[in-house]
């Protein structure tokens, strides 16, 4: 039964307590009254022979009447009375889940993300309100995990080229190093790690608040993929691995060709990484209805499953053993996903018959020119 219901008869209940109350006692009060007037009206002798109203009857008639009025006053009163302490312990019943949820709220404003309300189960307007209640403390409680964990990767993320700059820099004052370019090297490669942490956050930062500046143009994806795919040739041949295009033509999106390069670039990254040598990738584009999807699909290990669901995360690492001695920031992925979310696209992960793993991520399409239109960035 719904609140509303509850309400409304609850009051109604208290109502018909009171009139029920006053419709039994009436007739018995203004029976009495009525035999109390008759009973004055034949007691007293009469002007002529027989019976008949005394001298004081119509004083008595009244005083009866007024004894009656305040007799009902009194029962409607005391029924009203009854009828309310009734209606309050139900509506103290009715309202006491509100007070249960009052009391997790402001446990939750307290810190106790974990506390619920407890009304989930209730099939009322005060269930829903609850399981509104629960879900909102339930995000915030997986909001306040991930700022710590980010908090923490973030801290351990800084704290190796720190740690590596200082220990370098140390040895060469004391002498332990002698003054060659390659500790200067060491310490030059570290900061430029650092930089590129401190850059990766902020446009992950940018892209999530919305306000990453994104200069939107139509793009062809098959001369876009062949232009970055072309930036990793010489990387592909030097770890032994080969690079190929599987891109349809006249693939169209509407996005920042800045932006799309960076995330294309983050993926080919990424595969490199975790291609063995004598392995190979390629980078895929296929039409999807009204939208394109562009991947790399590589031939290493692949992703295990429960980690395919996380693999976009900040920091996250599917292979704890792996470092960050390649120079990477950690965040390559979470960039990817950051800026299609910007884009309003999606991403995905999944692995392949055959071994290996396909990340994709997928674009709204852009009509073709019309005709005297500029054509599509190059």
């Amino acid at each position: 039964m719904s609140l509303r219901v509850r309400l409304a008869a609850t009051l109604a209940f208290v109502a018909l307590v009171t009139a029920g109350v006053v419709a039994i006692a009436s007739p018995v009060v203004i029976g009495r009254g009525f035999a109390q007037i008759e009973a004055g009206d034949l007691g007293g002798p009469g002007p002529g022979a027989g019976q008949g109203p005394g001298p004081m009857a119509g004083l008595h008639a009244q005083q009866v009447q007024q004894e009656t009025v305040v007799t009902l006053v009194v029962i409607a009163l005391a029924a009203a009375a009854a009828a309310s302490i009734i209606g309050i312990v139900l509506a103290g019943r009715i309202v006491e889940p509100l007070g249960r949820l009052g009391a997790a709220a402001a446990a939750v404003a307290r810190g106790d993300l974990g506390r619920r309300s407890g009304l989930a189960d209730r099939s009322d307007e005060i269930g829903a309100l609850g399981r509104s209640f629960d879900a909102m403390a339930t995000d915030l409680e997986q909001a306040e995990a991930s700022r710590r964990r980010f908090l923490q990767d973030a801290a351990h993320e800084l704290k190796t080229p720190l740690a590596v700059i200082d220990a370098t820099t140390t040895a060469v004052i004391d002498g332990v190093y002698s003054h060659e370019d390659r500790h200067l090297q060491t310490i030059r490669d570290q900061s430029r790690l650092l930089a590129r942490i401190v850059d990766d956050l902020r446009t992950i930062s940018l892209a999530e608040a919305g306000e990453l500046p994104l200069r939107r143009e139509r793009i062809a994806v098959d001369e876009l993929a062949a232009e970055v795919t072309a930036a990793f040739a010489a990387r592909a041949v030097a770890a032994d691995i080969r690079l190929a295009g599987d891109v349809a033509p006249g693939l169209l999106v509407h996005a920042d060709p800045d932006r799309l390069k960076q995330v294309l670039g983050a993926l080919l990254d990424n595969a490199i990484r975790h291609t063995p040598p004598g392995g190979a990738f390629v980078v895929e584009g296929r039409s999807s209805s009204d939208s394109v999807r562009i991947g790399v699909r590589d031939s290493g290990p692949g992703v295990q499953p429960a980690d395919l669901a996380h693999i976009f995360e900040r920091f996250y690492q599917a292979d704890p053993a792996r470092d960050r001695s390649t120079g990477t920031s950690g965040l390559g992925l979470s960039i990817v996903r950051a800026i299609i979310d910007a884009h309003g696209g999606a991403v995905g992960a999944e692995n392949v018959d055959g071994g290996g793993a396909r990340i994709w991520v997928e674009l709204p399409a852009a009509q073709p020119p019309a005709s005297g239109t500029p054509p599509a960035h190059r």
